[in-house]
């Protein structure tokens, strides 16, 4: 599991330029959530079937820092 989410995370990074910390689907998400495009988001929501909504299940799990250890875990991102 923890392989697959930095080979997302590199993947984020190397095709979108994007923060190396942020994975593909949570960025899908905010961008739905922006009205920018949820082609993206649909498709990888299809993609992990058998998770309801995963593109938002990431983002939350990147809102609330779940990606880090407890310590690390003080404020929410938005709350900076």
């Amino acid at each position: 599991m923890k392989v697959g989410i930095a080979f997302d995370q590199f993947l984020h990074s190397l095709l979108l330029g994007g923060d190396p910390d942020l994975t593909l689907s949570a960025r899908f998400q905010r961008w739905h959530m922006r009205g920018k495009r949820s082609w993206p988001r649909k498709l990888t929501n299809m993609l992990f079937f058998w998770q309801d909504d995963h593109c938002e299940t990431a983002y939350m799990s990147e809102m609330d820092r779940l990606h880090l250890p407890a310590d690390m875990r003080l404020k929410r991102l938005d709350e900076e």
